[in-house]
This record gives structure tokens, sequence and C-alpha cells, in this order.
């Protein structure tokens, strides 16, 4: 099937494998989610998901509890949401969001990452409708039948689902997140792991050499402290 193929079955168990950057990156989310309505998850669909999608990774209590208070302490650090937008050495196409204090740090790392992988930066803005932005859910397979759990869930924004042997994927556009994790409380579906994404609309089949460009991109990107997520239009 190829390194593609290879490549996008590993790149989520990779990327969420590594403790010492993915709990960083749990973290801010987190405080980010606070931040952007009460500190209360009781009260806020987004820090509810936020916290259950880092249990899942096994992100500690003390470390959640930490997050959440950042979020309010008076000298906490003003994060900003930035997107930078790129190509890769094959001419793949690389969507990064960050969280950061710093945009002029940021902006240089990324823009230094790009030219040392033989990748450039594009202005904001070029690649956004090459991607589609959707909530993205993995639940834990309930025991209701699964066309039963979509006619429950379409009214909170069910649009399409992928089934596996445990869990099923499921999106739905953007603006409905909050209205998605509260259908699924609702019914005491168990999530497993929730987040924004952005689906390429347009995929590119690369060979094994532009393959090789792009790993040690993204990889060099996600090693950055201020990322939080890539994506790509690899096909």
């Amino acid at each position: 099937m190829g390194r593609a193929f290879e490549y996008r079955k590993a790149a989520k168990e990779k990327r969420w494998g590594n403790m010492s950057r993915v709990f960083p990156k749990l973290a801010k989310a987190i405080t980010m989610a606070a931040k952007a309505g009460v500190p209360d998850p009781e009260m806020n669909a987004p820090l509810r998901t936020a916290i259950a999608t880092a249990k899942a990774q096994n992100l500690p209590k003390d470390n959640i509890d930490a997050a959440i208070k950042r979020a309010t302490a008076k000298d906490a650090a003003n994060l900003a949401e930035v997107n930078y937008e790129g190509k890769s050495a094959g001419g793949v196409l690389v969507f990064v969001e960050t969280a950061t204090d710093n945009t002029t740090r940021t902006v240089a790392n990324i823009k230094d990452i790009f030219k040392k992988a033989k990748g450039s930066v594009v202005p904001n803005g070029s690649l956004e409708f090459m991607f589609d932005r959707k909530s993205v859910f993995e639940i834990k397979k309930p025991e209701m039948d699964i066309e039963e759990l979509e006619l429950e869930m379409i009214d909170f924004g069910w649009e399409s689902f992928e089934e596996d042997e445990e869990v099923i994927y499921v999106y739905g556009d953007y603006t409905d997140f909050g209205s998605l994790t509260e259908g699924f409380e609702k019914l005491s579906i168990e999530i497993l792991k929730a987040d924004l994404q952005r689906i390429p609309n347009n995929p590119k089949e690369v060979d094994d050499e532009q393959m090789a460009d792009l790993e040690k991109l993204i990889e060099k990107l996600e090693d950055d402290e201020d990322v939080q997520t890539v994506y790509t239009n690899l096909a």
C-alpha cells in the first residue's frame, strides 16, 4: 500500500505516544478552553471535552487542575491561537495551528523549520479553502445500534461516521462541537478523544522521497513547544 498509507496509519499513534510532547499541548488546550468560556467544566462544554481528551491520554489530574487554574491566574500568559500555512518540498500543503505567548518567536521558528526541510511558508489564508474544518469525535462503541445512535445525534450536528472495531469516529461541522459534546453526554456515550480538525478536500499523492521529506518536516514542527497540531493534504 506504500509509505503514504503506513504514514497515515501510524501518524496519530506516534503523535500521541510521546508524553513529553503531548502533555504540554493537552494542558494548553485545557487552559485556552477555560479562558474562552468559564473555568467550570460543568458550564463549559469545550472545556469538558478538552479534559476528557486529556484524561484519555493519561494526563494526570494535577496537571489538568493546574491548567484550569492558569486560565484565571492574574499573571497567566496571554496565549493566542495563531495559524501558519506552508508547503513541503513535495508540494504537500501543511497547515499549522499554534498556541503562543510570543508570536515573534513562533513565526521565526516555523519559518526556520520549513526552510531547513526544503519547504516554504505561504501567506496566511492561502490554504484555508483547501481544508474543511470539522468537529471530530472518537467515541467508544455503545450497546445501542449505530443507526439508532445516528438518528439520535443528527439534531446535535452528526454528519458522518467511520466505524472501527471498538470505536466510532464521528464528524460534524466545527460550529457543532459543543452541541455534539452535549449530545453524547446526554446519551451517556463515552468520548475517548475530541477536537477540531482540518480535513483536506484535495488530497495529494507523493513518492517515497517526498514522503521522507514530509515526515521530517512534520516531526520538527510537532517538536516545537508552540505547535498544537499539524495538518496536511496527504492522500
